[in-house]
């Protein structure tokens, strides 16, 4: 049996963790001048991979 790929594009974006994938905030790169500390604050907590779209990123990454 050959192994199997991983996505590498899935691989960067996405970490595995024990309830799901972490991911990435949007919103939180550039002209964070013009946002309230209150957006701010809360883009800070950690963004997860929603539960109907997690399944979807297993086979992308087989070994994580």
């Amino acid at each position: 049996m050959p192994k199997l790929k991983t996505n590498r594009g899935a691989a960067k974006r996405f970490r595995p963790q024990a309830n799901g994938f972490k991911r990435k905030q949007s919103h939180r790169s550039h002209i964070l001048t013009t946002k309230s500390p209150k957006r701010k604050r809360q883009l800070r907590r950690p963004a997860t991979v929603g539960p109907t779209d997690a399944p979807r990123l297993i086979p992308l990454l087989p070994y994580l």
